[in-house]
């Protein structure tokens, strides 16, 4: 297991953040010594963390991550692509979505996060963090800026490739905040909450039921964007008593074609719900896709609708597996 420390000397930093354009302000410096320091395991390298005093977010899993542990008063504020709006009508940490400032309604960008004076920012591989677009842990860490992956996205981060399934992984994160954050006993309470109630949706499937086979449709028609292996609809629909028809996908979220869906034969269509396109749009189309007319799902009618705030990995999963459920057993599966 390889260690990084992200201790960075101020001095060096400072200048780093002056060539950047921001105004800096020193974080005050916690009391405690050592005692004001966690080390946890990201992605298969154990990380040394001050407490952050000025977090940044990005998308649902990580705000909403932050906001069950009660730690809306640490965070300077949060990135949320618009598509996702809907999302928070439905969510429990609305009034603090209100309370805390939304940085930017796109993608996370480096400028966001200085000039936000962030000392820490938490995000996802490719859903968030990416070589390609500038800001990366690596880069960030030269500027004295911690970072946090969420765990779902290790797979495919660094040398290490640390794979863990979903919902373990929002699990891990909710324990690593705790202590970064020093709320350890919240997130204790808050993960033993989640997993009872990830429990009682596993007992409630019926004994020796074949899982329905679910197709998770996110968008595309030239191509459908799905989930795979790595993204948390795989874990919660085999909780709920299904199976990701696409869960053997080698990859979070990605695209498929046309013809592997058509073959699955879906007994039940996930269609996932946000801003910029209508769930009833998605369905109808699906509906009128020739290959899937006669596949179970849309011969029966059997759509369900989720929330994205539902999908992504963060606390309303368990949300989503229990309201899975309740639509599958109405459907006699």
């Amino acid at each position: 297991m390889k260690t990084r420390s992200r201790l960075v000397p101020l001095l060096p930093v400072l200048a780093l953040l002056a060539a950047c354009g921001a105004t800096v302000e020193p974080a005050p410096a916690p009391a405690g010594g050592e005692a004001a320091t966690a080390t946890v395991t990201n992605c298969g390298e154990q990380v040394t963390y001050p407490i952050p005093q000025r977090a940044v977010s990005y998308d649902i899993s990580g705000t909403e991550k932050m906001f069950a542990l009660g730690l809306a008063g640490k965070m300077r504020g949060y990135v949320l692509n618009k598509v996702a709006d809907p999302s928070i009508d439905g969510s429990a940490y609305k009034a603090d979505y209100a309370k805390v400032p939304r940085l930017g309604t796109a993608r996370i960008t480096r400028e966001i996060v200085v000039d936000a004076q962030a000392d820490w920012v938490f995000a996802g591989w490719n859903s968030g963090f990416s070589e390609e677009r500038g800001i990366t842990p690596k880069l960030l860490e030269q500027l004295g800026i911690r970072s946090y992956l969420h765990t779902e996205t290790c797979w495919d981060y660094g040398t290490a490739k640390a794979d863990v399934s979903p919902l373990d992984a929002l699990f891990a994160d909710l324990e690593n905040l705790g202590k970064i954050f020093h709320v350890e006993a919240r997130a204790t309470e808050l993960v033993g909450q989640l997993r009872g109630r990830l429990d009682a949706v596993r007992k409630g499937v019926p004994a020796g039921a074949e899982p329905a086979r679910v197709f998770v449709y996110d968008s595309g028609t030239d191509q459908p964007y799905t989930a795979g292996k790595h993204a948390a609809p795989t874990d919660l629909i085999a909780a709920a008593g299904g199976r990701n028809v696409f869960g053997e996908l080698a990859d979070g979220w990605g695209s498929v074609g046309w013809e592997p869906v058509v073959r699955a034969q879906p007994e039940v269509i996930v269609v996932v719900d946000y801003g910029d396109q209508p769930a009833q749009a998605k369905i109808d189309f699906v509906k009128s896709f020739e290959g899937l007319k006669n596949s179970p799902a849309v011969r029966e009618n059997r759509f369900h609708v989720m929330s994205i705030g539902e999908l992504v990995s963060g606390p309303r999963n368990i949300d989503g597996a229990e309201n899975l459920a309740r639509y599958l057993r109405s459907i006699g599966r």
